[in-house]
């Protein structure tokens, strides 16, 4: 989770009350294989429509007879059914199924199986068992279930609770539970599933020490999670959304429909490496469309981001918060060499972000680094490695190569090639001038621990000066506004181009050059 203006802990809290909501429309077909990343430039190729409208669509009905050597599982009670056998394909006939009462029955599937559901077949925990599907064989495959009512504790997961590797989850309903109704380990394969309504994220990958590679989540819908209000039950928890990264060293997010939901849509947070974010219609979202928080390298191109945050944005205007609300917030996120991934740097490019509440929102927070108090996770940098945190002390921190080393300094970053379009009459409700359309690159003036050696303004000038973060080749329209280097500091046009910042080279504001 991010500090910003206000204290954000990183501490998650008590399980709250389910609420039920409807699942919504169509589906698309799956998108295919995963692509190489070039660099790209130009104007963003807007989807103009939904690239997966998946929910209650006919893609997710299983086939009507079971697959030649399938074990047919029958509808009603499946206390006691072996789903052990490794390599087998067991075939959910139609109708309701239910795991042994208890809030631990749940289904250990063997290395290399296959769960697979007929029309209608239906995985119910009646808000009894935690998990559905669990352990850490290898290989799984889950397609056409619709899983519901399990009631997983926050922070885990209902299906693939212990972040198996190599999974593969196609064409399902995951729908109601409470905690996330999906984890991810290496390898995970998630596309063209409907993941609604459920309590607290739709999918929350994590293994530790960075061991989930190759993560491609593609062509699913994602709506309507965190009915918990995880961020209500615990405020500033960094707990809530649709779906939320940790440690994870390579992922493909493409090709999904991310609406609706009740908090981010796509969060990356803590040492993540090498995504790729692309392709998506992230629209309508509480809170920002997409979050890569004290993490590295990573190409966010080619998505729809269109009316997000405005819950978020306008909490912060009612408390009088000066911190700005972004749709895409790179918060501590660095380009950096030395981690090996597809890129070297941040990149935003191709996107078009239309009445968010805001735009591109890059902050380093001063404080915010190795062992200090002031960080939200015990985790030090890739670079020093999370185990060595005690390594930033004092006298070393101050000097070379731990100075460098020891902090998350939202650095090598290229926003280029976006269209910012902002109409404030088109937000519900209205906005306040000094609080949205804004992009934002800032830092607060560091003041703790009494050790730290990035004290006054040396981050905000590394930041703004120093750090090769780079705006330019953007179209706007519509009233933005610059805040740099600091909350108090909002800036026109001629200022945000002009000295001493000298960002958007080449780019063009209601048509005319910027000047």
């Amino acid at each position: 989770m991010t500090t910003r203006s206000r204290a954000i802990p990183l501490a998650l809290g008590a399980a709250g009350v389910l609420a039920l909501a409807g699942v919504v429309a169509a589906v698309a077909p799956d998108p295919g294989p995963p692509a190489v990343v070039p660099t790209v430039q130009g104007a963003p190729a807007a989807p103009p429509a939904p690239p997966a409208a998946v929910c209650g669509s006919p893609a997710l009905t299983g086939p009507a007879s079971p697959p030649p050597g399938a074990v047919v599982v029958p509808a009603g009670s499946n206390a006691g059914f072996d789903f052990s056998t490794p390599g087998a394909t067991y075939w959910f006939a139609p109708g309701v199924h239910t795991l042994a009462p208890g809030e631990y029955s749940q289904i250990a599937p063997g290395a290399g199986a296959t769960l697979l559901g007929g029309p209608g077949a239906v995985l119910d925990g009646n808000r009894d068992n935690r998990y559905a599907i669990t352990g850490r064989a290898t290989g799984v495959t889950i397609r056409h279930l619709t899983i519901r009512n399990f009631a997983a504790p926050r922070d885990e997961g209902v299906v693939n609770h212990d972040s198996g590797d190599g999974w593969t989850v196609e064409h399902n309903t995951l729908t109601r539970n409470r905690g996330a109704a999906l984890m991810a380990g290496a390898r995970n394969r998630i596309a063209g599933n409907c993941l609604a309504d459920n309590g607290q994220y739709g999918l929350n990958a994590y293994q530790s020490g960075n061991r989930i590679t190759g993560l491609v989540v593609e062509g699913n819908e994602f709506t309507g999670n965190n009915t918990e209000d995880w961020e209500a039950q615990l405020p500033g928890c960094g707990c809530t959304g649709a779906m939320k990264f940790w440690a994870v060293n390579g992922a493909d997010v493409r090709n999904n429909w991310i609406h609706g939901n009740h908090g981010t849509a796509v969060w990356a947070d803590t040492n993540n490496n090498d995504f790729l974010i692309e392709d998506n219609l992230i629209e309508d979202n509480d809170g920002t469309g997409i979050f890569y928080e004290i993490s590295y390298n990573a190409v966010i191109r080619g998505n729809t981001l269109r009316d997000n945050a405005w819950r978020t944005g306008r909490e912060f205007a009612d408390e009088r918060d000066p911190f700005p609300t972004g749709a895409i917030y790179l918060s501590e996120a660095d380009g950096d060499a030395r981690i090996p991934a597809r890129t070297a740097k941040i990149e935003v490019t191709g996107n078009l972000l239309e009445n968010n509440w805001g735009g591109v929102v890059a902050w380093a927070n001063a404080d915010r680094f190795c062992n200090s108090s002031a960080s939200t996770t015990s985790d030090c940098t890739l670079i020093v490695g999370p185990e060595n945190t005690s390594a930033c002390s004092p006298p070393a921190i101050a000097r070379e190569p731990l100075y460098t080393d020891c902090r998350w300094w939202t650095s090598d970053l290229e926003i280029h090639g976006n269209t910012f379009r902002f109409d404030p009459a088109a937000v519900d409700g209205g906005c306040p001038v000094e609080f949205c359309g804004r992009m934002a690159l800032l830092s607060n003036y560091g003041s703790s621990p009494d050790w730290s050696p990035y004290q006054g303004d040396v981050i905000q000038r590394h930041i703004v000066f120093a750090a090769g973060n780079r705006w330019h080749d953007n179209t706007y329209t519509g009233p933005w506004r610059f805040t740099v280097p600091d909350m108090s500091t909002t800036v026109p046009v001629p200022r945000w181009t002009g000295a001493p910042y000298h960002q958007d080279a080449g780019s063009t504001f209601d048509g005319r050059p910027g000047r």
